[in-house]
């Protein structure tokens, strides 16, 4: 397995809406130890075509390797789970493409238009676009790439630009060009995160990190603590008062 600090390495990364049944990192190495048969009898399952689709995606674009959160982190593992996330932003940065996988959308063409049929629980938009850990996702990477329910492609963040500066009133600048894109305020950036959900609430601090350039413990059980401690690294890091409108 590749280390993502590797210099050098030139990889793909996949962001995804997490489901019920993810493939974890034990089962991944579970299945390195199989028949060759064996193995693959158990890729046909459903849960793993999420990763066998990227995958091929990855290999079709000439990158030998891919990064999937979901099997490529050992959670077993405190202080790992603590490094990956704390880097989470610098790897999605370092990529040199991010597949954004749309799981909830069917048709051929990215979706322009609120459709609150379609999309009842999350805003009337796609779900990824109203998860935590999705907005460094976004704004991180040089390259997003969008691909529907079938792994069809259907745009990258540079055409889309003006219809997900819409979605996530995330200025055009940024989503093209990065954060340094033009001066923003420590509320400007929370903002965007304001009607986002995470599953754990630690996490709606945790996926934040990267987006202000700091680093904290991460301690799963403390609750709504996790906010306030970001507060405080950012305030150590940074002058803007804006901050105390959140």
């Amino acid at each position: 397995m590749k280390e993502l600090y590797d210099e050098g390495l030139h990889y793909a990364i996949l962001s995804h809406r997490w489901g019920k049944e993810e493939v974890g990192y034990e089962e991944m190495i579970g299945l390195m130890g199989m028949e060759a048969a064996e193995r693959e009898n158990v890729w046909r399952h459903e849960r793993y075509q999420k990763i066998i689709k990227s995958c091929n995606q990855a290999k079709q674009d000439g990158y030998r390797c891919l990064w999937i959160d979901t099997c490529c982190i050992d959670k077993r593992s405190s202080a790992e789970l603590s490094e990956a996330i704390n880097s989470m932003y610098q790897w999605y940065q370092n990529a040199q493409v991010c597949y954004a996988y749309l799981n909830d959308v069917q048709e051929l063409d990215f979706p322009f238009e609120q459709d609150e049929e379609k999309f009842r629980t999350s805003n009337s938009w796609p779900e990824w676009f109203m998860r935590g850990w999705t907005l460094q996702e976004l704004i991180a990477p040089r390259e997003v790439e969008f691909f529907n329910k079938d792994w069809v492609f259907i745009g990258n963040k540079r055409s889309r630009a003006d219809v997900l500066e819409k979605i996530t009133r995330i200025p055009r600048e940024v989503l093209t060009d990065g954060l340094d894109a033009k001066p923003l305020c420590v509320a400007q950036i929370m903002s965007w995160a304001a009607h986002r959900k995470t599953t754990r609430v630690e996490d709606r601090a945790y996926s934040l990190m990267g987006l202000f350039g700091v680093n904290m413990p991460m301690v799963y059980g403390e609750g709504k603590k996790a906010f306030r401690r970001l507060q405080l690294e950012i305030i150590r890091e940074s002058s803007d008062h804006s901050i105390f409108s959140w």
